[in-house]
C-alpha cells in the first residue's frame, strides 16, 4: 500500500476535568497521545473531546493489553481489523462514539488507515470517515520502540494526587471533595513534616491555603526537595472551589507546551487574550467574590477559535473588582487574574 512515511511518537496528554458553572463535573483523565510527524493526532480531529486507550487510570494489565494490541500482537477488538484510537473520556461504551482505524503490517512497516467515527460494530466510511486524515506509514523500528518503551516502564504512571495545605478545613474539604469527584486524589494536612519521601512522591502538586505563611510554604517546598520530588505549587487566588480546581488542573498538566491547544491567556482592560495552536472550542468563565464574599460565576465566551492569537471582549459586570478568568479547551486549562 502506498503511503508517505510519517514519524510516530508518544507524549503525555490530559483531558482536563473541572467543576462546571451549573454544578456538574467533568472527569480528569491522564493519557498518552499519539504524535504523527511531531503533532498530536488528536488535534487533526476537529475539536474532539476524547482520550486514547493508553490512559493512566486503567489497570496495568489492561494498559499492557492495549499496547500489545497496537503492536498487532493480538487480534483487533473490532471487525475489519479496526482498532480504537480515541474513545469517550467518561466511559468505554462504543455507543458514545470512538475514532477507529485499520492498523496493519506492510512488510516491517505499520500502516494506520481508513479513520472513521464509529458508534456501532461496523464503521461506515462513506458517511463517517475522516477522509482527509491518513493513511500513515510508520517505520517498524520507530513504532515498536515508542510503544515498547511503555511496556518497559511497567505500565501507566500512578494517578495524580494533590496535597492541600492550610487551616481552613471547611474550604479544603470542599476542594478535596470536588477533586476526588473528577478523578484527582487529594489529601489535607497542616504541613509536610514527617511525611515519608515515598509518600511525597505520590503528589503532582501542592495547593496552599491563604492562611499558610511564607515560612510554612518554604518548609513544605524543602520537604519535597529533600525527597527528590519536583512538585508544582499552587497559590490559591481566591476561596472559590471551581477556580481552585482550575488552578490545580493547570498545575498537573505535564504535556509539553508546544503540544497543547491552549498556550496563552491574559486578561486586562475588559478583554481576554487567548492563543491556540489548532482549531478548538474555547470557553471563558469569570469568577469573583461579591461584597458579601459570596462566589459569583459567569460564562463569558464559548466558541471555536482558529489557530493564532485572539482578543475577546468581556462583560464588564462579570469582571469588576477582584475577578479571575479561566480559559478551557478539552485538554488545557489556564487561569489569570483580571489586571487593572
Amino acid at each position: 500500500m502506498s503511503a508517505a512515511y510519517a514519524t510516530f511518537g508518544l507524549a503525555p496528554a490530559m483531558r482536563a476535568g473541572g467543576v462546571r458553572a451549573d454544578g456538574g463535573y467533568q472527569v480528569h483523565r491522564d493519557f498518552v497521545d499519539f504524535l504523527v510527524d511531531g503533532r498530536p493526532l488528536l488535534f487533526q480531529l476537529s475539536d474532539l473531546d476524547a482520550v486514547s486507550p493508553l490512559a493512566s487510570d486503567v489497570p496495568p494489565a489492561i494498559f499492557t493489553a492495549q499496547v500489545r494490541s497496537l503492536l498487532l500482537e493480538s487480534d483487533a477488538p473490532l471487525p475489519d481489523d479496526r482498532y480504537v484510537i480515541y474513545g469517550c473520556p467518561e466511559c468505554e461504551d462504543l455507543a458514545c462514539g470512538a475514532v477507529t482505524a485499520v492498523i496493519e503490517h506492510d512488510g516491517d512497516d505499520y500502516i494506520w488507515r481508513d479513520f472513521a467515527w464509529q458508534t456501532a460494530e461496523h464503521a461506515d466510511l462513506e458517511f463517517n470517515g475522516y477522509h482527509g486524515i491518513g493513511p500513515f506509514r510508520f517505520h517498524g523500528a520507530e513504532y515498536r520502540e515508542a510503544l515498547g518503551a511503555l511496556l518497559a516502564d511497567s505500565g501507566p504512571a500512578p494517578a495524580r494526587r494533590v496535597l492541600l495545605i492550610g487551616a481552613r478545613v471547611a474550604l479544603l474539604a470542599k476542594l478535596a471533595a470536588a477533586l476526588r469527584t473528577i478523578g484527582i486524589g487529594a489529601d489535607i494536612t497542616r504541613d509536610a513534616d514527617g511525611v515519608p519521601a515515598e509518600e511525597l512522591r505520590d503528589y503532582g502538586a501542592v495547593a496552599f491555603g491563604p492562611t499558610v505563611g511564607g515560612a510554612e510554604r518554604a518548609a513544605v517546598r524543602e520537604a519535597f526537595a529533600r525527597a527528590g520530588v519536583e512538585v508544582t505549587c499552587v497559590e490559591g487566588l481566591a476561596p472559590i472551589v471551581p477556580l481552585l480546581v482550575a488552578q490545580i488542573e493547570h498545575a498537573l498538566d505535564r504535556s509539553p507546551l508546544p503540544l497543547r491547544r491552549l498556550t496563552r491567556l491574559d486578561a486586562a482592560d475588559g478583554t481576554a487574550g487567548v492563543e491556540v495552536t489548532s482549531p478548538c472550542r474555547v470557553r471563558l468563565t469569570a469568577y469573583r467574590l461579591d461584597r458579601l464574599s459570596r462566589p459569583r460565576t459567569q460564562e463569558l465566551f464559548d466558541g471555536v477559535l482558529e489557530p493564532g492569537s485572539h482578543r475577546i471582549p468581556l462583560d464588564g459586570r462579570a469582571v469588576k473588582g477582584a475577578s479571575y478568568v479561566v480559559a478551557r479547551t478539552s485538554g488545557s486549562v489556564l487561569v489569570q487574574a483580571m489586571a487593572r
